[in-house]
């Protein structure tokens, strides 16, 4: 049996995508950028997708940028937000995804930005007194949390944050990366000047994804070139990459309600089973209360091959992931896992879940996690 339970790093391609953006490779193959039909056909299309985007989050199409991904959207926020803004102080927290994290500490390093990392409460929650403190004490603060952390699942109070943000004229930007498609994220609620999406977590294509800007904020694009994306972002647009973005987004708004059940009750279903079958099994972070529905972080009993534990999945027909994939082939461990507190002499093991999962693929991690973990049994 083959178990795909890795999809926090990626999702399978839905196949109404895939009809969407074929098109564009063989039919519509034209520079957007270009006046004759050839391209005129293709940037309709292309303002439609941003129309499409736009619509869903409940903003203007002028706010939105297309860019290759998630971790471009990052960069292109804060790295553009500090040397045009006149930002000195940046508050983040040591659970951010690495594009956050790695790019604020290289702009702290280059003498930018004194960077502040905010306090983690129970579970790894931020800490919002602490957050507030931190901004209370310092002049005005680019502030980078994440909305899910692609970890452990922990959701932030986005809107709480907003406010508090909003309060001190700092700058918000939320990583949503894991959040866009799962959640309904409305911006005129959030307070947020930045927001970003990489399409591959949605069952969209890889290698596109958006920044949304807030009419406000006004930055200078990190990518110069042409006048593409407004003058935002040089280079030829992905136009079939962001047809399939926006089909993708479509898709999953469309069916969200139902997918959300789905998921979670998989997701319950499999905490069930863990805490019936392995006897000592413990969840990283706030799996049980407000947590992202697709992810579950599991710490599992102490075993002497605790670092072959994803190696024996996938042996076994079982993808999952012992933290991010942006970190594979680091033998570092989980900046994640250890900033919250977790034992790292036991195993730990981030299974992720879609639409296109099963109780039966539940079923067989289960009992292949219960031949790897005998002495769990015996306890």
């Amino acid at each position: 049996m083959k178990v795909y339970f890795d999809n926090a790093a990626t999702t399978a391609l839905d196949k109404e995508v895939l009809d969407a953006m074929m098109p564009l490779m063989t039919e519509h193959y034209g520079n957007p950028s270009s006046i004759h039909a050839y391209g005129r056909q293709t940037r309709a299309l292309l303002e439609q997708a941003r129309k499409t985007v736009a619509r869903l989050l409940d903003c203007s199409p002028s706010e939105i940028f297309f860019t290759s991904g998630g971790t471009e959207a990052d960069n292109m926020a804060i790295r553009c937000s500090i040397e045009g803004l006149g930002i000195k102080h940046a508050i983040t927290s040591p659970i951010e995804h690495h594009a956050v994290l790695h790019t604020l500490e290289a702009m702290a390093d280059r003498g930018f930005i004194k960077l502040s990392m905010v306090k983690l409460g129970p579970n790894g929650h931020i800490d919002l007194q602490h957050l507030e403190e931190l901004l209370k004490t310092n002049e005005r603060s680019y502030v980078s949390l994440m909305h899910a952390n692609n970890e452990i699942g922990n959701l932030l109070p986005i809107k709480r944050v907003g406010e508090i943000c909003k309060k001190y004229n700092a700058i918000f930007q939320s990583d949503t990366v894991q959040t866009v498609g799962h959640y309904n994220i409305d911006v005129k609620e959030i307070n947020a000047h930045f927001l970003n999406c990489a399409a591959h977590k949605f069952h969209g294509p890889k290698g596109v994804g958006f920044i949304y800007i807030n009419s406000d904020i006004q930055i200078a694009p990190m990518i110069i070139g042409g006048a593409q994306e407004r003058n935002m972002r040089g280079g030829t647009e992905n136009v079939y990459g962001i047809i399939g973005l926006a089909k993708a987004m479509e898709i999953a708004y469309r069916d969200l309600t139902k997918h959300q059940e789905y998921i979670l009750g998989l997701k319950n279903y499999m905490i069930q089973e863990l805490e019936k079958n392995l006897p000592g099994v413990s969840f990283n972070g706030d799996a049980l209360g407000n947590s992202l529905y697709t992810v579950l972080n599991v710490c599992l009993p102490p075993t002497e091959n605790a670092e072959m534990l994803v190696f024996n999945l996938d042996i076994n027909g079982i993808a999952a992931s012992a933290g991010s994939a942006c970190s594979s082939g680091s033998n570092m461990g989980s900046h994640v896992l250890h900033a919250i507190g977790t034992d790292m002499s036991r195993p730990s093991v981030r299974f992720s879940f879609s639409k296109y999962n099963t109780k039966e693929e539940i079923d067989y991690t289960i009992s292949k996690l219960k031949e790897l973990f005998p002495v769990a049994m015996k306890n």
